[in-house]
């Protein structure tokens, strides 16, 4: 078969050609290595510092992690110590304590803080304004406030009402001067019995009809009047004899001075 001269020359040019280009890429390749061999000789050798705090990889937003760590803490067992004190027993003084006694006994005070005991003399004979004094509807209250059973009001009851029937005589405790007679529009038929030593007597709640006036001298044991229904702040008890005592102007309790 004869050859064809123009299509022999081409292939041996293109066979020139690619094998050209084949060793240009091989020089290029080793090119690239050489170079990529230096860059990495370049690169300075780092090594984590001691005190550095290494570098975590963060885990991604949106992955679920499953492995992380439980927490453990030791447990601790808090034992408090209960003190229980013993409990005190308050022991009253024998002198401090005090038995409550039958007013007729003379214990009972002065409106101002003084004992029967320290009241001068001068009434030490005195005798008892009515035959019969046991009966005793209210006692004298020493300043403290006491509920009337007539007006209902709380108030001092600064003499002793003793129980009698109507018409009981009344006697002068002590020798001394009418000082006054009126009808007062609370107490009633009212005799107050100066004795000229300090001490008042006063007579509330008597009938209109007295044995003595205004200015008369008595004795003691004299009679001056008689038990009386008079006395509207306290006619919600029984017939009684209000009487009141006072010496050197301050309230006594009249049942500490009869005989």
């Amino acid at each position: 078969m004869k050859k064809n001269e123009l299509t022999d020359k081409h292939y041996g040019k293109g066979s020139k050609g690619f094998y050209a280009a084949l060793g240009i890429s091989a020089v290029m390749v080793a090119a690239a290595c050489l170079f990529a061999h230096k860059q990495g000789d370049a690169i300075p050798d780092i090594k984590p510092s001691a005190n550095k705090t290494p570098i975590v990889a963060e885990t991604p937003v949106g992955k679920r992690v499953t492995d992380i760590p439980k927490a453990t803490s030791p447990a601790y067992s808090i034992t408090s110590a209960i003190v229980t004190a013993p409990p005190v027993k308050e022991t009253i003084p024998a002198a401090e304590i005090t038995v409550d006694a039958p007013f007729e006994v003379a214990e009972s005070f002065l409106d101002h803080g003084q004992p029967a005991a320290a009241i001068p003399k001068g009434m030490d004979n005195a005798c008892a304004p009515l035959n019969d004094i046991t009966n005793v509807i209210e006692p004298f209250s020493g300043g403290e406030l006491v509920k009337n059973a007539t007006t209902g009001t709380w108030q001092t009851h600064n003499g002793t009402d003793i129980a009698a029937e109507v018409g009981t005589d009344v006697m002068a405790v002590e020798k001394g001067e009418i000082s006054s007679v009126t009808n007062d529009p609370l107490w009633g038929v009212t005799v107050v019995l100066d004795h000229k030593n300090g001490f008042i007597t006063k007579y509330c709640g008597l009938g209109a009809d007295l044995a003595v006036q205004q200015g008369d001298t008595v004795e003691r044991g004299a009679v001056i009047g008689a038990v009386g229904e008079t006395a509207d702040i306290e006619s919600a008890e029984a017939p009684h004899l209000h009487i009141e005592m006072t010496h050197n102007g301050a309230f006594v309790d009249p049942m500490t001075v009869f005989k």
